[in-house]
């Protein structure tokens, strides 16, 4: 961890909050899916917990996120109640898009969830848009786009950071570099050493930082931010990372080096958090009824999901296009 990072024990606390929300509920996510109660597409984010975590408490319900599918964790991390996410990976009538979106498509306005995409890099110019958008109304709302490493070459990249820069857009670039873009290594495809070194030919702050250091995350994120919603424009971070598990759900991560899965897991920052939070004095207790709590609310949304209904066939035909108001 950052030691020299101040943050107050209730910010520390919330900080571990979602992470271990985020490690239990893609815990069962893979448990469910495996024994077949939940039939979905899935693409983990165990490991990169600590990201969405730390840069979630620095925003408001009225901050925009805008994710790709392998984003359950921001979503949790943002705020979106356990009962509605589930219920949509699910497929059912009660989830955040009355279960016609499923884990690739969520969304959850209420919360600040503007969009989940499957298009590899779209979630930046959608967070412009937002961004500008609060802009012209005088808002002080931040819009934060998640995107991995692979996105980062291709054009929607480029064009969202020139012209966040060029109109001083209130927008913040979180890049998730877990180091693999689908089955590639970070290497063979990216020529740059690192992602943030891009920021400088936009003129406009780039860092990068351990992603695996809530602390560090918690500092960037704060900072970038703060600088947004002051009018100052975007800043560009990128969290290194390693996520835990392949790809997709199923994926045997043939293509990985021998070990190197095995070194990252074993540097897991959610029981290392953990660690640190009870040797710097946070009560062992306190954790343990905080994740007792954690564990009763992803059982019941797993109750609650399984026990919704489908949707009706005439939804079809519904949210298609935009209707009249009566």
């Amino acid at each position: 961890m950052t030691p020299e990072t101040r943050v107050d024990k209730a910010t520390l606390v919330d900080i571990y909050r979602r992470m271990a929300l985020i490690q239990r509920s893609d815990d069962k996510f893979r448990a469910v899916i495996k024994s077949g109660k939940i039939v979905a597409p899935y693409y983990s984010p165990r490991g990169q917990e600590a990201i969405p975590a730390a840069v979630s408490v620095n925003l408001t319900n009225d901050d925009y996120i805008c994710t790709i599918y392998r984003g359950i964790h921001d979503m949790l991390a943002k705020g979106v109640p356990s009962k509605l996410l589930w219920a949509e990976i699910a497929g059912k009538a009660t989830g955040t898009c009355k279960g016609k979106g499923g884990p690739m498509h969520i969304t959850h306005p209420e919360t600040g969830v503007m969009v989940t995409t499957g298009i590899v890099g779209s979630s930046m110019p959608i967070a412009n848009g937002l961004a500008l958008a609060a802009q012209i109304r005088g808002e002080k709302r931040v819009a934060i786009a998640y995107f991995g490493d692979g996105a980062s070459n291709i054009g929607a990249f480029h064009e969202s950071l020139n012209m966040a820069s060029v109109w001083k857009l209130p927008v913040v670039f979180v890049c998730q570099n877990n180091g693999y873009g689908e089955h590639t290594r970070y290497e063979l495809a990216t020529s740059a050493k690192n992602i943030s070194d891009r920021a400088i030919g936009y003129q406009m702050p780039g860092v990068t930082i351990d992603g695996n250091d809530p602390l560090a995350v918690y500092a960037a994120a704060r900072e970038a931010v703060a600088r947004a919603r002051a009018g100052e424009g975007p800043t560009l971070i990128e969290a290194k990372t390693f996520r835990f598990h392949g790809h997709v759900f199923g994926d045997a991560d043939a293509y990985m080096e021998k070990g190197e899965k095995e070194a990252a897991m074993a540097r897991d920052p959610v029981p290392r958090f953990r660690s640190w939070l009870t040797e710097g004095g946070v009560a062992e207790s306190e954790l343990s009824a905080l994740e007792a709590a954690i564990d009763r609310e992803i059982e019941e949304a797993v109750a609650f999901a399984l026990e919704s209904p489908v949707p009706d066939l005439a939804e079809l035909h519904s949210d298609v296009l935009a209707e009249e108001a009566a």
